[in-house]
């Protein structure tokens, strides 16, 4: 239709790191053919606040144009115009101005193709940019910067509405949603200089992506303004977890029982919440859930449990560095975490085991497990041989482990208890992989290695000078870690547990709406928030288009990766390992759990598909306690999020398990059946 001498795509938003305030050109000569088939290598503008910001001017050797008698033709272009840019700034400024009223027109950023006849430009066609991650809405002009919820908590799938308002009540910090993700606003924290040094490197010692990535954020000088420290501080609800450096650095000699009391006291109000919200229904119910989430979150925030779970942190890290200074070893506390007491996450793993045990000795349980098609199994069970003692061990682990599943944190995911047929496929794996016995053996395995190993440490210190007193330091420092560190899993155990039993009420409340032809299933109840469902509740009202408008969101939200850090412009600031001495092909992640393993890699992005041989090596996108029974049969894990105390981490060490987490596409990287190695002291992954 018409004959371009130049032509190309232009992006509102930067295809590289989504920042909505740059736009980028691709062009050529002649037609956009030549560069979308890979003929030549485009000239690519970028242009901010109306000004270029950045050129790179291709060679282009060849153009593709179109003939006066029908169809295209391949040109040379001389050599004198082939490293001459195919528009000058003000053709690069007027097409980007284009480009921004064409945005505001359909109010999304757009991929537009465009060509460029006698100084003319015209627009071949526009279309959605449908890959960007939403930005976090913000209620002011400011710049913001968010760190991503989900890499933390080691669970970065989309959260359905009202997952997403149960977790945003249940925190201290305030939350902002984007994309079915949740993020917090640290803008205060970095504008600060008495905070941020803190936040960096407490969000770093856990994942050092998100601290390369916020330093290259404070390095620039000028998106985030410093601001004195008693100016704009935000209110101590809103502070750094409300937690002051000094919390951060707790060491202290805690009786051991601690530990006991603080389950006790957690799980004594766990049971008379189950007992209490039994004759609460309508809005009552609704006024319960939220002054229980109050004591909930007073719990979370008890500073003997944040100096509990500090304390174990603190002094894991002194061994790490002592035993380095002063005897050249590297992550010894890694064994020495081996088999502690208390992480009920960890005997989450091996009990199944047990579970295993009962069944194994009954060929007809075993058989019928390995047909069954729904969640209704167990009853069917005790008509079987040996069924009966299978039917209670099940239901004896799902009344302690039932409120668990994978992606735990979204209150509207299938629990355990409500779809056992999960556990399946790993009882059968524990069954054909294991011997009898073998939940006390691995765990009485792990424990000797931790004893031995702190034996030998001691040992070895005595022979140094002031050996004795390095000795006696070391000695405190890992009692402090075998005593305590079980209990960092206990806390999110305690949401959960919570969690499940506010679900059961809810889901009641739902079944009446269903009846009252208000709702069509009991599942639309997730894709409302907290207190819009308190509002249908009560008024048996509900335009169901909302609902319909979030289930097709939430199919888009699952199609999207989420970053780790991503500004108010929209940039997502990718970090980057800096580390060297390391092999050519080496995938590099972050080293958390000790040792070296070959293995075959098993690929695994839901749980439900998990099949295990003894010996695999686990690669996945992230392990939240869901994935725990599955740690029992692997030899390594590999994942693409995770920082050195979160769940994964945690397990991989109690279990013995040589660990590497935040590995960046990990997934893809690796392929299902490669055999590769580990290198979880070093940090990275080799495919053999």
């Amino acid at each position: 239709m018409i004959f371009p001498q130049a032509a190309g795509i232009l992006f509102t938003a930067d295809p590289l790191t989504s920042n909505r305030k740059v736009s980028s050109i691709d062009a050529s000569f002649g037609l956009g053919e030549a560069l979308v088939s890979g003929l030549v290598n485009a000239d690519v503008y970028k242009v901010r606040n109306g000004k270029v910001s950045a050129k790179r001017i291709s060679t282009k050797k060849l153009a593709v144009f179109a003939s006066q008698h029908g169809g295209t033709k391949e040109q040379v272009i001389e050599p004198e115009r082939q490293n001459r840019p195919a528009l000058t700034d003000e053709q690069i400024l007027q097409l980007e101005h284009m480009g921004r009223k064409i945005e505001e027109q359909f109010g999304h950023p757009q991929d537009i193709e465009w060509c460029l006849v006698d100084g003319t430009f015209y627009i071949v066609q526009s279309r959605p940019i449908t890959t960007l991650f939403p930005i976090p809405e913000a209620n002011d002009q400011e710049n913001h910067v968010y760190v991503s919820v989900g890499h933390q908590q080691m669970m970065t799938d989309p959260l359905k509405p009202l997952g997403l308002s149960f977790f945003q009540l249940t925190t201290a910090r305030p939350m902002d949603t984007a994309g079915g993700r949740l993020f917090v606003d640290i803008t205060q924290d970095l504008a600060s200089p008495a905070k941020r040094d803190i936040i960096v490197n407490v969000l770093g010692k856990s994942d050092p992506l998100i601290k390369d990535a916020l330093m290259t954020i404070l390095e620039r000088g000028d998106f985030v303004k410093s601001v004195p420290n008693d100016i704009g501080e935000p209110s101590s609800s809103k502070s750094n977890q409300g937690v002051t450096p000094v919390g951060f650095q707790t060491l202290t000699d805690y009786d051991p029982q601690i530990v006991s009391d603080l389950i006790k006291s957690s799980q004594t109000s766990i049971d008379e919440l189950r007992c209490d919200i039994q004759t609460k229904s309508g809005s009552v119910l609704f006024d319960f859930i939220l002054e229980d989430i109050e004591k909930l979150r007073k719990s979370i925030s008890d500073p003997r449990s944040f100096g509990v779970i500090m304390t174990a942190m603190n002094a894991s890290s002194w061994i790490n560095e002592k035993m380095m200074d002063w005897l050249g070893e590297k992550n010894v506390a890694d064994t020495l975490s081996q088999s502690v007491p208390n992480n009920n996450t960890s005997e989450m793993g091996l009990e199944l085991l047990d579970v295993a045990d009962v069944i194994r000795p009954h060929p007809e349980v075993i058989n019928y497990l390995q047909h069954i098609k729904n969640d209704s199994f167990l009853d069917e069970l005790v008509q079987f041989d040996g069924g009966q003692e299978a039917r209670d061990a099940i239901y004896t682990y799902l009344n302690k482990y039932g409120m668990r599943c994978a992606g735990e944190i979204d209150i509207t995911r299938p629990r355990w208890s409500e779809k056992p047929t999960i556990l399946v496929p790993m009882i059968l794996g524990n069954i054909k992989n294991f011997e009898p016995n073998a939940g006390h053996l691995k765990f009485e395995q792990g424990r000797q290695e931790a004893l031995n190993q702190e034996q030998e440490l001691l040992e070895r210190l005595k022979q140094l000078p002031d050996g004795e007193q390095k000795a006696k330091e070391t000695e405190r420092m890992i009692s402090l870690v075998r005593n305590l560190s079980g209990y960092r899993e206990y806390p999110k155990y305690g949401i959960v547990s919570r969690y499940f039993v506010y679900k059961q009420a809810l889901e009641k409340e739902a079944e009446r709406l269903v009846q009252a032809n208000v709702i069509h299933e009991k599942e639309d109840i997730y894709y409302l928030a907290f207190e819009e469902l308190h509002e249908v509740v009560r008024t048996d009202e509900l335009d169901y288009q909302i609902i319909s408008k979030r289930k097709d969101e939430y199919k888009s939200y699952e199609k999207l990766t989420p970053p780790r850090v991503i500004t108010s412009d929209g940039e997502i600031v990718a970090g980057q390992y800096k580390r060297e001495n390391l092999p050519a092909d080496a995938i590099v992640g972050l080293p958390v759990s000790s040792g070296v393993i070959e293995g075959c890699a098993r690929v695994i992005l839901n749980l439900e598909d998990a099949v295990l041989k003894d010996g695999d090596i686990l690669v996945t996108s992230f392990t939240d306690p869901g994935w725990t029974p599955l740690f029992v049969s692997i030899k390594g894990l590999v994942t693409e999020v995770g920082g050195l105390m979160t769940h994964g981490a945690v397990i991989a060490r109690e279990y013995g398990l040589p660990a590497v987490v935040g590995v960046e596409n990990a997934t893809r990287l690796i392929k299902d059946g490669q055999r590769i190695r580990v290198h979880g002291t070093e940090g990275y992954v080799e495919i053999l």
